[in-house]
Order: structure tokens, then sequence, then C-alpha cells
């Protein structure tokens, strides 16, 4: 994986965070996703890897979008 200025990721939001820990709730609203099949483009850095790890059952990353 290389990070560049110009690798995105775009990220859907797949289940609903009802009934989940506040933590994981806190992290799809940094993702910026807070509403089923909203999707966010965001940059590919470990940060944000991080965040979709957290929450890898609530999401997926959406290919050639």
């Amino acid at each position: 994986m290389t990070n560049t200025a110009k690798s995105k990721l775009v990220v859907e939001q797949i289940k609903s965070p009802i009934g989940r820990p506040a933590v994981q709730r806190t992290t799809l609203i940094s993702l910026g996703l807070n509403k089923l099949g909203r999707r966010a483009e965001l940059a590919d850095t470990p940060a944000i890897r991080g965040m979709i790890d957290k929450v890898a059952h609530l999401v997926r990353i959406v290919e050639n979008a």
C-alpha cells in the first residue's frame, strides 16, 4: 500500500449502529457516515484504516467508485 496524496477510499455504511457501543457510533460519525447506504470518500491514511477496522462489521470499502 502506498500512501500518496491522491489515494482515496470510498466507504459505505451497510449496517446500523443501533445496539452497538457508543465508541463505534462515534467512529462512524467521524468517518462521515450516519445512515445506511451513505458513502464517504476518505484519504487512505493509517488513521482512517484504523477507524475502518474498528467498525469493519458495519461498513464496506467500495471498489471502483
